[in-house]
């Protein structure tokens, strides 16, 4: 039963984790957005909602200053105040915000707003559950090894998610009447406005794939519907 303990223990732990990530999560967004009114986004949200055969799409205006849009775990789409910020300025089109609220639809159209909780629990609980093991047989850099293993892991499931829904959303917008135009100019701006991925950071380690690859699968998605 001794040598089990670690397992059953990461177990728990990671069941713990993943109520509490989700509490934790809803309880922030929750506090800090509200439903997102513009006239200006309507048109957009009203051309995506038709291509999904839905009334409405509705977002939520997320009070934070970074540039970003995201899915929550109980399937409502955000947009961040330092994202909305840049439309009204017009240095973001409506298109291309709604190229990030398709790409946002589709993490929650596949499932991934919430298995990314679940998976979080769980690769805590690799990493805990690794570090007792190892650390045993390899003191010292055991727990090193353990939290290198479970990021490589993590960064690998995050690509794959994100090119899921780079694909869901082109063909959202392809549907819609927009086509990938504004999903690949969007990319190119977030280079600006978010900073590209770190130049000296290993492929392997990246949590999104670097944006000319996105935009090559974008691309290549584009061509074949067109033929």
């Amino acid at each position: 039963m001794i040598k089990f303990t670690p397992i059953l223990l990461a177990i728990v732990y990671a069941f713990v984790m993943y109520r509490f990530s989700v509490w934790k999560t809803l309880r922030d967004l929750d506090s800090r957005s509200s439903v997102l009114a513009d006239p200006a986004l309507k048109r957009m949200l009203d051309r995506i909602a038709q291509a999904l055969d839905v009334p409405r799409i509705r977002v939520h205006l997320y009070e934070i200053a970074p540039v970003n849009g995201l899915a929550a775990p109980d399937g409502r789409i955000f947009i961040t105040r330092g994202f909305y910020d840049l439309f009204r300025k017009g240095e973001v089109t409506d298109e291309e915000l709604a190229s990030v609220i398709a790409h946002e639809l589709g993490h929650v159209a596949l499932g991934h707003s919430r298995r990314r909780m679940i998976d979080f629990s769980g690769q805590n609980a690799i990493r805990v559950g690794l570090s007792m093991v190892l650390g045993r047989f390899i003191p010292g850099i055991g727990p090193w090894l353990a939290n290198m293993l479970t990021s490589m892991l993590a960064a690998r499931l995050s690509r794959s998610d994100e090119y899921e829904a780079d694909e869901y959303a082109a063909a959202l917008l392809t549907k819609a009447g927009m086509g990938v135009a504004p999903q690949v100019s969007m990319f190119t701006k977030l280079e600006t406005h978010v900073g590209g991925m770190a130049s000296g950071t290993p492929a392997w380690l990246m949590s999104h794939p670097k944006t000319d690859d996105r935009i090559k699968a974008i691309t290549k998605h584009a061509e074949r519907w067109d033929t």
